[in-house]
Protein backbone atom coordinates (compact mmCIF):
# COMPACT_ATOMS: atom_id res chain seq x y z
CA UNK A 1 0.00 0.00 0.00
CA UNK A 2 0.90 3.37 -0.36
CA UNK A 3 1.70 4.29 3.78
CA UNK A 4 3.45 1.02 3.78
CA UNK A 5 5.96 2.10 0.92
CA UNK A 6 5.94 5.47 2.79
CA UNK A 7 6.80 4.20 6.13
CA UNK A 8 9.66 1.71 3.96
CA UNK A 9 10.88 4.51 2.40
CA UNK A 10 11.37 6.74 5.88
CA UNK A 11 13.32 4.05 7.33
CA UNK A 12 15.84 3.38 4.26
CA UNK A 13 16.24 7.42 4.66
CA UNK A 14 16.96 7.26 8.44
CA UNK A 15 19.33 4.31 7.78
CA UNK A 16 21.25 6.45 4.68
CA UNK A 17 21.79 9.29 7.28
CA UNK A 18 23.33 6.91 10.04
CA UNK A 19 25.49 5.74 8.03
CA UNK A 20 26.94 8.94 7.80
CA UNK A 21 28.17 8.54 11.03
CA UNK A 22 29.70 4.95 10.02
CA UNK A 23 31.59 6.58 7.36
CA UNK A 24 32.62 9.29 9.39
CA UNK A 25 34.49 6.61 11.44
CA UNK A 26 36.00 5.11 8.00
CA UNK A 27 37.96 8.15 7.24
CA UNK A 28 39.69 8.21 10.73
CA UNK A 29 39.68 4.68 12.74
CA UNK A 30 42.93 3.03 12.62
CA UNK A 31 42.85 -0.58 10.50
CA UNK A 32 39.45 -0.46 9.27
CA UNK A 33 39.05 -0.59 5.86
CA UNK A 34 35.08 -0.37 5.28
CA UNK A 35 32.19 0.60 7.60
CA UNK A 36 31.50 -2.66 10.18
CA UNK A 37 27.69 -2.63 10.98
CA UNK A 38 28.62 -4.32 13.78
CA UNK A 39 29.71 -0.51 15.83
CA UNK A 40 26.95 1.59 17.02
CA UNK A 41 26.75 5.03 16.13
CA UNK A 42 28.29 6.58 18.96
CA UNK A 43 30.97 3.71 18.79
CA UNK A 44 31.64 4.78 15.68
CA UNK A 45 31.46 8.76 15.49
CA UNK A 46 34.05 8.30 18.89
CA UNK A 47 36.26 5.46 16.55
CA UNK A 48 36.31 8.55 13.51
CA UNK A 49 38.52 11.02 15.87
CA UNK A 50 39.73 8.56 18.86
CA UNK A 51 41.60 6.49 16.35
CA UNK A 52 43.91 9.33 15.17
CA UNK A 53 44.33 7.97 11.66
CA UNK A 54 44.82 10.24 9.12
CA UNK A 55 42.97 10.29 5.55
CA UNK A 56 46.66 9.17 4.07
CA UNK A 57 45.15 5.66 5.80
CA UNK A 58 43.10 5.38 2.59
CA UNK A 59 45.76 6.31 0.30
CA UNK A 60 44.76 10.06 0.32
CA UNK A 61 47.76 12.34 0.69
CA UNK A 62 48.15 14.38 3.94
CA UNK A 63 46.67 17.92 3.84
CA UNK A 64 47.77 21.23 5.35
CA UNK A 65 44.25 22.30 6.59
CA UNK A 66 44.10 26.12 7.16
CA UNK A 67 41.37 27.75 9.36
CA UNK A 68 39.15 30.29 7.53
CA UNK A 69 40.83 33.87 7.76
CA UNK A 70 37.33 35.20 8.50
CA UNK A 71 34.78 34.28 10.94
CA UNK A 72 31.01 34.68 10.01
CA UNK A 73 28.48 35.44 11.91
CA UNK A 74 25.58 33.15 13.45
CA UNK A 75 22.68 33.32 11.48
CA UNK A 76 19.68 34.85 13.72
CA UNK A 77 16.85 34.95 11.59
CA UNK A 78 13.46 33.47 12.18
CA UNK A 79 12.07 33.89 8.65
CA UNK A 80 8.93 35.47 9.39
CA UNK A 81 8.46 33.26 12.19
CA UNK A 82 9.31 30.09 10.35
CA UNK A 83 12.16 29.41 12.73
CA UNK A 84 12.17 30.32 16.60
CA UNK A 85 15.22 30.28 18.96
CA UNK A 86 16.06 27.22 20.80
CA UNK A 87 18.51 26.76 23.68
CA UNK A 88 19.32 23.39 25.76
CA UNK A 89 21.27 24.44 28.59
CA UNK A 90 22.24 20.57 30.17
CA UNK A 91 24.10 20.21 25.86
CA UNK A 92 24.67 23.38 25.86
CA UNK A 93 23.30 24.13 22.39
CA UNK A 94 21.74 27.20 20.61
CA UNK A 95 20.02 26.66 17.05
CA UNK A 96 17.42 28.44 15.19
CA UNK A 97 14.59 25.34 15.63
CA UNK A 98 11.49 24.92 13.23
CA UNK A 99 8.43 26.87 14.67
CA UNK A 100 5.70 24.08 15.65
CA UNK A 101 7.51 21.41 14.28
CA UNK A 102 7.00 18.17 16.06
CA UNK A 103 10.37 17.86 18.82
CA UNK A 104 11.93 14.73 19.81
CA UNK A 105 14.47 13.93 22.38
CA UNK A 106 17.27 11.40 22.70
CA UNK A 107 16.90 8.23 21.10
CA UNK A 108 19.27 6.12 21.24
CA UNK A 109 21.85 5.06 18.71
CA UNK A 110 20.15 7.75 16.40
CA UNK A 111 20.06 11.54 17.72
CA UNK A 112 20.27 13.82 20.44
CA UNK A 113 17.20 15.82 19.48
CA UNK A 114 15.38 15.45 16.52
CA UNK A 115 12.26 18.17 14.70
CA UNK A 116 10.33 16.87 12.21
CA UNK A 117 7.68 18.18 10.29
CA UNK A 118 3.95 17.75 10.97
CA UNK A 119 2.94 16.45 7.74
CA UNK A 120 5.83 14.98 6.44
CA UNK A 121 8.23 13.20 8.48
CA UNK A 122 11.18 12.83 5.71
CA UNK A 123 11.49 16.42 6.27
CA UNK A 124 13.40 16.18 9.60
CA UNK A 125 16.26 17.76 11.57
CA UNK A 126 18.46 15.82 13.79
CA UNK A 127 21.35 16.94 16.43
CA UNK A 128 24.18 14.16 17.11
CA UNK A 129 27.17 14.46 19.84
CA UNK A 130 29.74 11.55 21.03
CA UNK A 131 32.83 12.37 22.86
CA UNK A 132 36.18 12.21 21.36
CA UNK A 133 40.00 12.68 22.25
CA UNK A 134 40.82 15.11 24.34
CA UNK A 135 43.83 16.32 21.93
CA UNK A 136 41.14 16.40 19.70
CA UNK A 137 40.01 20.36 19.03
CA UNK A 138 38.67 20.69 15.38
CA UNK A 139 37.03 18.86 12.83
CA UNK A 140 39.93 19.52 9.88
CA UNK A 141 42.05 16.39 12.57
CA UNK A 142 39.25 14.42 9.55
CA UNK A 143 41.09 16.30 7.09
CA UNK A 144 40.45 18.57 3.95
CA UNK A 145 36.52 19.54 3.81
CA UNK A 146 36.45 18.82 0.04
CA UNK A 147 37.90 15.52 0.47
CA UNK A 148 35.84 14.18 3.25
CA UNK A 149 32.95 15.53 1.49
CA UNK A 150 33.77 13.57 -1.54
CA UNK A 151 34.34 10.24 0.70
CA UNK A 152 31.10 10.42 2.31
CA UNK A 153 29.49 10.94 -0.86
CA UNK A 154 31.29 7.75 -2.45
CA UNK A 155 30.51 5.67 0.23
CA UNK A 156 26.59 6.64 0.56
CA UNK A 157 26.02 6.85 -3.36
CA UNK A 158 25.27 10.36 -3.27
CA UNK A 159 25.99 13.40 -5.24
CA UNK A 160 27.92 15.59 -3.48
CA UNK A 161 26.59 19.15 -4.34
CA UNK A 162 28.98 21.41 -2.39
CA UNK A 163 31.28 20.98 0.56
CA UNK A 164 32.29 24.34 2.62
CA UNK A 165 33.89 25.31 5.71
CA UNK A 166 33.12 28.60 7.69
CA UNK A 167 34.64 29.88 11.40
CA UNK A 168 31.73 30.55 13.80
CA UNK A 169 32.56 31.90 17.70
CA UNK A 170 35.63 30.08 17.04
CA UNK A 171 34.13 26.36 16.21
CA UNK A 172 35.22 25.56 12.47
CA UNK A 173 32.19 23.67 10.73
CA UNK A 174 32.49 21.64 7.63
CA UNK A 175 29.07 21.27 5.77
CA UNK A 176 27.87 18.77 2.78
CA UNK A 177 25.15 19.27 0.80
CA UNK A 178 24.47 15.51 -0.94
CA UNK A 179 21.69 14.52 -3.40
CA UNK A 180 21.64 10.49 -2.57
CA UNK A 181 20.26 8.24 -5.17
CA UNK A 182 17.12 7.03 -3.15
CA UNK A 183 15.43 10.49 -3.69
CA UNK A 184 16.47 12.37 -0.50
CA UNK A 185 18.27 15.44 -0.62
CA UNK A 186 20.40 16.43 2.79
CA UNK A 187 22.42 19.00 4.47
CA UNK A 188 24.87 17.64 6.69
CA UNK A 189 27.10 19.49 9.16
CA UNK A 190 30.06 18.63 11.22
CA UNK A 191 32.32 20.47 14.21
CA UNK A 192 34.04 19.55 17.30
CA UNK A 193 33.55 21.41 20.28
CA UNK A 194 33.48 20.83 24.15
CA UNK A 195 35.37 17.49 23.55
CA UNK A 196 32.79 16.14 21.56
CA UNK A 197 31.83 15.63 17.49
CA UNK A 198 28.60 17.16 17.02
CA UNK A 199 26.41 16.62 13.90
CA UNK A 200 23.19 18.35 12.36
CA UNK A 201 21.40 17.32 9.44
CA UNK A 202 18.29 18.24 7.36
CA UNK A 203 16.58 16.42 5.22
CA UNK A 204 13.91 16.13 2.98
CA UNK A 205 12.76 14.73 -0.58
CA UNK A 206 14.25 16.39 -3.89
CA UNK A 207 11.12 17.17 -5.23
CA UNK A 208 10.39 19.41 -1.91
CA UNK A 209 13.84 20.69 -1.44
CA UNK A 210 13.54 23.77 -3.15
CA UNK A 211 10.40 24.76 -0.61
CA UNK A 212 13.22 23.60 2.29
CA UNK A 213 16.55 24.30 1.47
CA UNK A 214 16.15 28.17 2.52
CA UNK A 215 14.92 27.22 5.86
CA UNK A 216 17.61 24.32 6.22
CA UNK A 217 20.38 26.92 5.70
CA UNK A 218 19.22 29.07 8.07
CA UNK A 219 19.08 26.40 11.09
CA UNK A 220 22.56 24.97 10.29
CA UNK A 221 23.78 28.46 9.64
CA UNK A 222 22.75 29.10 13.28
CA UNK A 223 23.93 26.10 15.30
CA UNK A 224 26.30 26.47 17.99
CA UNK A 225 27.21 23.51 20.23
CA UNK A 226 27.72 26.34 22.82
CA UNK A 227 26.03 28.82 25.08
CA UNK A 228 28.69 31.78 25.00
Amino acid sequence: TTNTKSIASICLNSAVKMKSFFVVATLLSTGVGAFSPELSRREAMQAAIAGGASLATFGVPAISNAMPSEETPRTITRMGGLLEPFQDGPRGVRVMAPSGWNKFEGEVGAYDIKWQDLVDPSENIKVSSTPVKSTTVSIDALGDVQTVGESLAAKRDAKLVSATERLTDGVLFYKFDFAISDGTHQLLQLCVCKGKLWSIDASAKEKRWSKRSELYENVLGSFMPKLA
